[in-house]
């Protein structure tokens, strides 16, 4: 991203207080004329959710094509930061709209297991456009026909849902359009408060995870850099909600096996493997230290008390879970964000698979966006040491503010409204919108 004169910086700003007061004076107005609210924020050609360089609205309907939802998933859009001070108004102004669609009723369940797409003529059909036309993402009249307009009406909905714009009616689509709109109002008022509390504003550096979303911003500048999808904490293993500041890379790091992975993970895999032809040890390529001697993995006796008391360690290489770098800050959960030997669950929609730590996609990217600052550091060092498998540490020349955060609804400054899933439920509005 091209640096910004102090004068640009100056005139963005200019130009994103001017277009949040016209955002918010939309928004009352559409509350005061009463009848179905327009979604004013959906008339933006959403150029903040481009893919390969073409708008969301102009992506061909085969869109739904597997490849198509991994490389979406991989490469998110970068988008505006969500913890910008300028969110915290069109975020009210959705307040006020859910508001009245809620005193107006909301909308209609879409019920039954459904899988509609362009072509179809179905009831449901009619049922998904009046949905669609309460919030916005549809402008024509409700009809039984699934056409192309409706298609890209849901794709906006999807987008701005955390689900890949498929266009597709899907099981994980059916149950966010299904959150009434009740909830959606009450994940509105509760994030407002945690975007107050967690607002960036300036020139500052900062990098943003945003956990329900599992995604990571690099912001400066008051602009995404790079937004990176994550793999968070499995919903019995939450990924904490904390602000440290990033300190430290680890080149080619020694994975130290933590508590949680050693009980949970390592032990009953030990049990189940015990007598077989491979022990666990051998084949993931882990040590076991007794008072910091390494034991021969045949004398570890799974079955007894013993693994407990032992502390494993696994080398650098191809099956180190940490990948080719580990990123530091001061905690006190033990978490850290990480590289990964395996994409495979960048592709997924859904990706609370890990044990609280945050695996970071596009890794390269990222460290050397972090080392910018550190003098003899830059992407083609970062590439260096991921091919050569070097060991190295390497401290900051300015830690970089980190926050973990957890926010499920929020506005931007182009008045577009975002939900993601609760994921761990700390909306308090039970699984209704856990999707």
């Amino acid at each position: 991203m091209a640096r910004h004169t102090e004068a640009s910086v100056g005139a963005q700003g200019t130009r994103r207080r001017a277009m949040r007061r016209t955002v918010v004076g939309v928004a009352v107005m559409s509350v005061a004329v009463g009848g179905p609210i327009a979604a004013f924020a959906q008339d933006s050609d959403m150029s903040w959710a481009r893919f390969n360089g073409q708008p969301l609205d102009s992506i061909a309907n085969k869109s739904h094509d597997r490849a198509f939802v991994k490389k979406w998933e991989a490469n998110p859009p970068r988008g505006y930061p969500t913890l910008s001070r300028d969110n915290i108004a069109p975020t009210k102004a959705a307040i006020k709209r859910y508001r009245a669609i809620v005193k107006e009723g909301g909308w209609a369940k879409i019920p039954g297991k459904l899988k509609l797409e362009v072509g179809v003529t179905d009831n449901a059909v009619r049922l998904l456009q009046k949905r669609l036309i309460v919030t916005g993402e549809y402008r024509s009249s409700a009809s039984s026909y699934f056409d192309y307009e409706t298609e890209k009406a849901l794709k906006r909905f999807q987008a701005t849902n955390g689900l890949t714009p498929t266009g597709l009616m899907d099981k994980r689509t059916q149950g966010a359009l299904n959150v009434p709109a009740k909830v959606r109002l009450k994940q509105l008022k509760i994030n407002l408060g945690r975007l107050r509390a967690n607002a960036q504003s300036g020139k500052r550096r900062y990098v943003m995870v945003n956990i329900p979303a599992a995604q990571i911003e690099a912001v400066q500048e008051g602009r995404v850099y790079s937004r990176h999808t994550g793999v968070v904490g499995k919903v019995q293993r939450k990924t904490p909600i904390l602000n440290s500041r990033i300190h430290e890379l680890n080149f080619n790091p020694v994975w130290r096996l933590p508590p949680t992975v050693i009980k949970k993970d390592l032990i009953p895999k030990g049990r189940l493997m015990a007598g077989g032809k491979t022990d666990v040890l051998t084949k993931f390529g882990i040590d076991a230290y007794s008072n910091g001697r390494k034991l021969d993995p045949k004398k570890v006796r799974w079955n007894s008390s013993q693994p407990y008391a032992l502390s494993y360690r696994q080398q650098p290489g191809k099956k180190n879970p940490l990948g080719f770098v580990k990123v530091n800050f001061h905690n006190a959960h033990s978490v850290y964000l990480h590289d990964t030997p395996s994409d495979r669950l960048f592709g997924r929609n859904f990706r609370a698979a890990s044990s609280g730590c945050v695996r970071v996609s596009n890794m390269e990217k990222f460290a050397a966006w972090l080392l910018k600052d550190t003098k003899g550091m830059g992407l083609s060092d970062v590439r260096h040491y991921k091919k050569s498998g070097d060991t190295k540490t390497v401290r900051l020349k300015r830690a970089v503010p980190l926050k973990m955060v957890y926010i499920t609804a929020w506005a931007t400054e182009d008045g577009v409204v975002q939900f993601r899933r609760d994921l761990y439920g700390r909306d308090g509005v039970g699984r209704l919108a856990s999707y």
